[in-house]
């Protein structure tokens, strides 16, 4: 990374703190990347499970395929799913909150007496299919922010970091050089006036 230096104490130092805040960032960014790592891998988990479930229950309610032909799809509705904000890692991911259901009042007297479990298993269905989505939806930004981390964790730790402490010890260098050289020409202008007054003196 090319910083643009000034070879002065002012520049050094301020790249100095550059430097250190970069370092002292970096411990917080690679744990933030492990933690969204790991929180990424359980929400996936978390969806495939429920999907699991939700495949599970799709076979356990199979010897009922033919009686839904016989069961009125307008008889329960979703009106609103309530979704919360659940802070993860320092990341705004969603949650699920309650499921709200129209449910179509029947007779149960001349509706078939299963209406009422078909009523319940729509609903643990619907449950297990909106909670899978969440949860992808949760695994989804996570994700999205672990590689934005990880390009943060990246640009610090090769490129920056490495770019300052380059540029501080090409600081260091011009500046122990500009006093070796200044150094070095007191040294001649001294040698040169103890010449001169050697030689005014004879």
């Amino acid at each position: 990374m090319a910083i643009k230096v000034q070879y002065n104490k002012t520049s050094l130092t301020e790249i100095g703190k550059q430097l250190k805040v970069r370092q002292r960032a970096l411990p917080t960014l690679q744990n933030k990347e492990s933690a969204l790592r790991l929180e990424v891998r359980k929400a996936k988990d978390d969806s495939d499970s429920l999907i699991a479930q939700l495949e599970d229950a799709l076979k356990r309610y199979d010897y009922l395929a033919a009686l839904w032909n016989e069961f009125d799809p307008g008889l329960i509705s979703i009106t609103d799913v309530e979704l919360y904000t659940k802070k993860v890692a320092g990341v705004k991911t969603p949650a699920l909150g309650e499921i709200h259901y129209e449910l179509k009042p029947f007779n149960a007297f001349t509706k078939p007496a299963w209406y009422a479990d078909g009523v319940h298993i729509l609903q643990e269905l619907s449950r297990l299919g909106i909670e899978s989505e969440v949860y992808l939806e949760k695994a989804r930004i996570l994700d999205y922010q672990r590689k934005k981390t990880t390009q943060k964790v990246n640009l610090y730790e090769k490129v920056q970091i490495p770019g300052y402490q380059e540029a501080i010890r090409k600081i260091k260098r011009y500046m122990e050089d500009e006093e070796n050289l200044s150094k070095a020409s007191s040294k001649i202008v001294k040698t040169r006036h103890a010449e001169e007054e050697e030689a005014s003196e004879l």
